[in-house]
């Protein structure tokens, strides 16, 4: 049976630590594609942050509301991006479906949270200090969203007090 056609429009979850160390996983069909998590939604008014949560549980094992990580860890930064989809895998999109609208957020986690990958999906993690992350991402999107996290972390925290 084949699956359905995906939805353009995904979201980007950038995994840190308080010390702001990101996780990044290497993809499971793209040796040395090494990314954050990142999805599209399963249908479409699935709500980005309902896609979100979903995603990070399923590529990670991370549950966002169980204890440690309180759904409020979950960051929305209301950016979204449009990109021109990776050739190698437009096949997975409706025909003529060639752009992407991404939608970020950041979910901060303990340190020490343990990562369980989805086999099928990704095959090692790392974590490392925000630049190093970013500079492992073959993603522009996900580089430029790593390097962001530093000062969208300041603008939530202002926009907190």
């Amino acid at each position: 049976m084949q699956k359905p056609p995906k939805i353009p429009q995904s979201v980007l979850v950038v995994i840190h630590t308080p010390r702001l160390e990101v996780l990044i996983i290497e993809r499971a069909d793209r040796q040395g594609f090494w990314q954050s998590v990142t999805g599209s939604k399963d249908r479409i008014d699935e709500p980005f942050a309902e896609t979100a949560v979903r995603e990070v549980a399923e590529e990670t094992g991370i549950v966002v509301g169980a204890p440690g990580v309180p759904e409020h860890a979950l960051r929305d930064w209301r950016h979204e991006i449009e990109y021109e989809i990776y050739p190698v895998w437009r096949h997975r999109y409706a025909p003529g479906v060639t752009r992407n609208t991404e939608h970020w957020f950041s979910l901060e986690v303990p340190e020490g949270t343990v990562v369980t990958l989805a086999p099928r999906e990704h095959v090692a993690w790392r974590w490392l200090p925000f630049e190093e992350a970013a500079a492992q991402c073959f993603s522009w999107s996900n580089r430029e969203a790593i390097l962001q996290l530093p000062g969208r972390l300041e603008q939530l925290r202002g926009a907190l007090t």
